[in-house]
């Protein structure tokens, strides 16, 4: 869904340079594939001026060289409206960047567009389907477009996938950037929470959220978080984000896993025989690979997800008041009660599919010394009786984990509805700990991903990790097939 006040990319010059001449191709593909054809709708609106800021940016000769990103809708530029998918923030021109889309321009990179997502990163309605948003409709998995591209970091996802950029920035708060990521055969990464600047990015909670690169391997993941990593004086989990925001591309390329131990989570692969195949071989490559594999054990204690669900919606209602009292506009909601009556004004464009339950509940958040309490619990289970405890009682560096199942069917009525049980991403993600993940083979053509994750502010060990894994992988990995999955025999109509 391009902008109308987008022109085509073919009424401009066509400026000289390889940033230029891929920046292009990218665009000549959005046209092709995003607005007609599959119709992928990953791309809410692009610069059509891309390719001539790529030249530029290579010939001044900085670090991302001209290099194309797509930035989700729900982190602030100032050239666009900032919506999260919803009518609601239709015309939310702030004319402000970002912290970390002034520290992407700063290294030469090129912000193509924006993404779309999850309607409010995914946090509406628990029945809501992955990728749709009012504002852009729904994104499909260019793997197979009867299936999800999860989300909430949905079209981000599928538009690095399908060749619509060279990386993009998702937000996570619990999974949004690892699962698009590993059902649309990326890498993914969930930077520790705090090495990345979130003002201006429409917040969820403030303990959880993070922004981070998705790109095609974990070179360029490392190359993206190193020009958008870093302090902010205004986002105060930052403080200490400098003393660890360094080259992160440094070390990747003969990082070895010789006798480095890493914790096997076997207990997350969930139910699918099919799953564990795929994880098992991803396995033998890291043992061939030199390292030592211990299975370790995990159970989410009693009441954990009551909690942490208290927690989520606490900071929502807290969080998003204070971001909708900065935003400058005229007409803007002030509060999540404006958005939940605005939504119930517009029904039948906002609550077609789903609801807003979520949302409703978020408008009584309770006591906050029960938040406090809940939040206090949640973060010991997942910190000091989670992560840190496995790696230090098992004595290994990383734990590992299928991320996710395959991208499951289409559902607009019924939702989401992926329910195999793999993965272990809600722990790095609740504990605000570093999760790659790395694409490690597919089921028919439906990727997988292989989660690695640590203790926090181990960011670069994670992405050597990813890299070593990366170079070891021996499974084949599927292309985008712009069509409907078909089971394995069977031809397309």
């Amino acid at each position: 869904m391009v902008s109308s006040v987008a022109l085509s990319a073919h009424d401009h010059a066509h400026p000289d340079g390889a940033a230029a001449k891929a920046a292009m191709a990218q665009i000549e593909r959005i046209e092709a594939l995003d607005d007609q054809g599959p119709e992928i709708k990953a791309v809410i609106t692009y610069n059509p001026d891309a390719p001539a800021l790529a030249a530029k940016a290579e010939s001044d000769g900085l670090p991302l060289g001209g290099k194309t990103v797509l930035v989700k809708d729900n982190i602030e530029t100032h050239e666009w409206p900032t919506t999260a998918g919803s009518l609601a923030l239709k015309d939310n021109r702030t004319a402000r960047d970002a912290p970390l889309v002034a520290r992407l321009r700063e290294a030469g990179g090129v912000i193509l567009g924006k993404a779309n997502l999850s309607e409010w990163a995914n946090i509406r309605d628990r029945n809501s389907s992955s990728g749709w948003s009012a504002i852009g409709g729904l994104t499909r998995n260019p793997h197979a477009l009867d299936r999800s591209a999860c989300g909430s970091s949905s079209g981000n996802g599928a538009a690095v996938a399908a060749g619509f950029a060279w990386g993009a920035i998702g937000t996570e708060t619990n999974g949004s950037i690892t699962c698009p990521a590993s059902v649309n055969g990326l890498v993914g990464l969930k930077p520790t929470v705090g090495m990345v600047s979130r003002t201006h990015v429409i917040p969820i909670s403030a303990t959880q959220d993070t922004a981070g690169p998705m790109t095609r391997n974990v070179h360029d993941a490392a190359l993206l978080l190193s020009a958008i990593a870093g302090s902010d004086p205004a986002d105060p989990a930052t403080n200490e984000a400098d003393a660890y925001a360094i080259d992160f591309t440094l070390g990747l390329a003969n990082y070895s896993l010789e006798g480095v131990r890493i914790g096997v989570m076997r207990v997350k692969v969930g139910s699918l025989p099919s799953v564990s195949d795929v994880f098992d071989r991803a396995l033998a490559d890291l043992e061939e690979a030199g390292a030592v594999l211990v299975d370790v054990e995990h159970e989410w204690p009693e009441g954990f997800w009551q909690r942490s669900l208290h927690v989520l919606l606490y900071e929502l209602q807290r969080d998003m008041r204070l971001y909708l009292a900065s935003l400058p506009g005229p007409g803007m909601p002030k509060s999540l009660g404006d958005i939940v009556a605005f939504n119930n004004e517009h029904a039948d464009e906002e609550l077609r599919w789903f609801g807003q339950g979520l949302f409703e509940r978020a408008l009584e958040p309770g006591e906050e010394a029960d938040y406090r309490q809940a939040l206090e619990t949640n973060l010991k289970a997942t910190r000091e009786k989670g992560i840190d405890r496995l790696t230090s009682e098992y004595e290994v560096a990383f734990l590992v984990a299928p991320t996710t199942e395959p991208a499951w069917s289409i559902d607009l009525v019924n939702g989401d509805h992926g329910g195999a049980g793999a993965g272990a991403g809600s722990l790095p993600a609740i504990a605000g700990y570093p999760h790659i993940t790395v694409p490690m083979g597919h089921i028919e053509g439906l990727p997988l991903g292989l989660s690695i994750f640590a203790g926090k502010w181990q960011d670069h060990e994670v992405l050597k990790a990813g890299a070593a894994y990366e170079r070891a992988r021996t499974a084949e990995l599927p292309a985008p097939q712009f069509k409907p999955w078909l089971k394995s025999g069977e031809t397309a109509e």
